[in-house]
């Protein structure tokens, strides 16, 4: 693997994040890969180093926001606590070809000093998500004669207030990322894990924009996405079975759950990051907490002032 690592003083924020592309060549739409192969391409496991040298991982994926029918601003999302106090940050990107197809096994890997100064933190505190603008890696990348096959969520299928109207209150769910940190490494591709909504998307839970999952969240699957993503068909929220039909929506993003002790008592933690020894022994409960999608359509106002 090539390490290009790249320090603050060469990319610096400023502006960048309204920096796009004209085209749209980094957005893959091969015809051989199905809609779930082309969804597995859409996350990347950020390895973070803090202090003291310890390590991290965690979840990323790639998102973007639509400027106009030719530019986008291309961003990694991922939860605060995920890059939080991290010195060095690490990831991997998959190479593409002429043909707009993965190179699988053919990548690159990044290295960026003073990791957690590079994203864009949401101004609510209680909201555990961050952004990474990519475009100048992108940029730099392109330079080169490099691309790569970085196929992003759209904000057109982000879960609006009318997207979650017709949802039925208990749907299906798929959630990609890394947990523990276990990945396809010679293929560059995360584990996905199926689970249920365990509560009602429709609401907020206890007041907060955030619902719970069924599925099983262990460290390093912070930051992961957790979308609808039906084939064949799907019941909405009248009963009507839809055939024929599949359909993609974000949800939301994993940023917690509540774990017990072996005592028995029950905490709501962060998603670990790092794999330290600890004196008790923590159990996953098989829930997670999630953002909420429209939260991430807060960093628009952010990025696109007058967009």
């Amino acid at each position: 693997m090539n390490i290009q690592r790249v320090v603050t003083a060469n990319f610096a924020l400023n502006n960048a994040w309204v920096v796009v592309f004209q085209d749209l060549n980094y957005v893959s739409h091969s015809k051989p890969m199905t809609p779930a192969e082309t969804l597995m391409h859409t996350t990347v496991r950020l390895e973070c180093l803090l202090d003291g040298n310890r390590t991290s991982t965690g979840t990323g994926f790639f998102f973007s926001f639509k400027v106009d029918d030719k530019t986008h601003i291309p961003l990694i999302v991922t939860n605060k606590h995920v890059i939080n106090q991290s010195k060095v940050g690490t990831f991997v990107l998959t190479k593409m070809n002429d043909q707009g197809e993965p190179i699988l096994g053919t990548t690159e890997r990044i290295v960026l000093d003073n990791f957690e100064s590079l994203w864009i933190k949401h101004p609510e505190e209680s909201v555990d998500l961050a952004v990474f603008p990519i475009a100048p890696l992108y940029h730099q990348a392109d330079a080169k004669g490099i691309k790569f096959f970085a196929p992003p969520i759209g904000e057109d299928l982000l879960a609006t207030p009318e997207k979650v109207a017709d949802l039925s209150g208990l749907e299906n769910i798929t959630m990609i990322g890394y947990p523990n940190g276990i990945w396809d490494e010679k293929n560059n591709m995360p584990i996905v894990r199926r689970g249920i909504t365990a509560t009602n998307p429709k609401h907020d839970y206890n007041g907060l924009p955030i619902f719970v999952i069924d599925c099983a969240c262990f460290p390093g699957s912070s930051g992961s996405p957790v979308l609808i993503f039906d084939q064949g068909g799907y019941l909405d929220a009248k009963g009507n079975l839809n055939l024929g039909g599949g359909r993609v929506i974000l949800l939301g993003v994993l940023f917690a759950g509540p774990q017990h002790v072996a005592e028995g008592e029950i905490q709501t933690i962060e998603v670990p990051l790092a794999q330290v020894p600890i004196s008790l022994s923590k159990i996953p409960n098989n829930l997670g907490f999630v953002v909420k999608a429209q939260k991430i359509a807060d960093f628009r106002k952010m990025l696109i002032p007058n967009g």
